[in-house]
């Protein structure tokens, strides 16, 4: 409880990162939680970093805090948030949550300002407008909404070189020669496989030492499921219970934390573990990893093991907000990425989900 009450006391700001009067301790921090618990997100156009995330907003600052640091890393602490956010995700699968899916122009999230912002979205998603709430049956159901069938076809179905996208994502990082520890440096967040495949990786971990680590960001206001990057058969998966609300302090005042922070989230957040065995003999084992970010920490895995899986099927998804990915390649593969012309950053673009993110070379 120390470090809640000192955390607070830290925060220099008088406002919070959605313009709102800063929380002044913990005790208005638990009232204002408690209060969303039966709130679903409504739609916020001037307030797009932390869109979806209302508890998230509540604590930002904090998480740039040293005492905050040490809060959200604590495992007593991390527990309570999991029994909190799974409250509120029961809220958000239920019908009352609907409420916000509505047309009022500035907030309703088929309201003007919305529509703009999801330009087409009655021929992209899958709904009815003359229906109720289009069609959905709650948030979570609006949330994880799908595509209509051929609005994301796949890149090159057979052929094996050919590497598709995951998620309908932004590229965040790439990097290659990733090591099995790595020294965590000022500014810079290396990955650390050991870290970030967890203990339950450790039969797996050595495949990749040396090899290629892509990372990308789902917006909260895009496609939410997850899709085979390759052909091939599910070798293992499992989920990796960690923090949901730590940041990187290196980054300091983040105002859509922990957006700053997603190569070190990869190592503490909760997170999905996909090793996939590709059919392609030059890929061999790869994995994707889905790891949950804030409020989006229910990471639903919807394979099973041994499961033959086609490029473009579903591996599962995200609930209730954003959130980061990564493709993990061994060293003895060759693959070149295709960005479309972008560089890796936090300001990078959406790539579609399904298309061609990149190529494998013969051996």
């Amino acid at each position: 409880m120390m470090f809640f009450h000192l955390m607070f006391i830290e925060v220099p700001k008088k406002r919070d990162p959605n313009d709102k009067p800063q929380v002044k301790n913990y005790k208005q921090m638990f009232r204002l939680i408690n209060a969303i618990m039966t709130r679903a997100p409504e739609y916020d156009p001037e307030h797009q970093g932390l869109l979806g995330f209302p508890i998230n907003a509540i604590l930002d600052w904090t998480m740039a805090t040293t005492n905050g640091y040490a809060a959200y890393l604590n495992k007593t602490v991390n527990e309570q948030f999991k029994c909190v956010l799974k409250h509120w995700g029961d809220f958000l699968k239920s019908p009352q949550s609907c409420c916000v899916l509505n047309d009022e122009p500035n907030k309703g999230w088929f309201g003007e300002k919305a529509m703009q912002m999801m330009p087409g979205f009655a021929v992209k998603f899958k709904c009815d407008p003359s229906k109720p709430y289009y069609g959905f049956k709650s948030w979570d159901d609006f949330f994880t909404r799908e595509f209509h069938d051929g609005i994301r076809p796949v890149a090159a179905p057979d052929d094996d070189q050919v590497v598709v996208n995951a998620c309908e994502s932004a590229p965040y990082k790439l990097e290659r020669n990733v090591q099995l520890r790595d020294r965590f440096w000022i500014k810079s967040q290396n990955y650390s496989l050991q870290y970030m495949l967890g203990d339950l990786g450790a039969k797996y971990v050595k495949n990749f030492v040396g090899g290629t680590v892509y990372q990308a960001f789902l917006s909260a206001k895009n496609y939410h499921r997850w899709h085979s990057p390759v052909n091939g058969t599910i070798s293992e998966f499992y989920v990796v219970h960690g923090t949901y609300y730590s940041e990187a302090l290196s980054e300091g005042m983040d105002p859509a934390g922990p957006n700053k922070s997603q190569g070190y989230i990869t190592e503490v957040a909760t997170r999905a573990v996909i090793f996939i065995q590709a059919d392609n003999k030059d890929i061999g084992l790869m994995c994707f990893m889905a790891v949950g970010m804030a409020e989006v920490s229910t990471c639903d895995v919807t394979v099973k093991k041994e499961q033959t899986v086609k490029k473009g099927d579903q591996l599962g998804m995200f609930h209730f907000g954003g959130s980061t990915h990564c493709l993990i390649f061994g060293p003895d593969v060759n693959i070149e990425f295709d960005f479309l012309g972008q560089t890796p950053n936090l300001n990078a673009t959406n790539l579609p989900v399904n298309s061609l993110i990149a190529t494998v070379a013969k051996k």
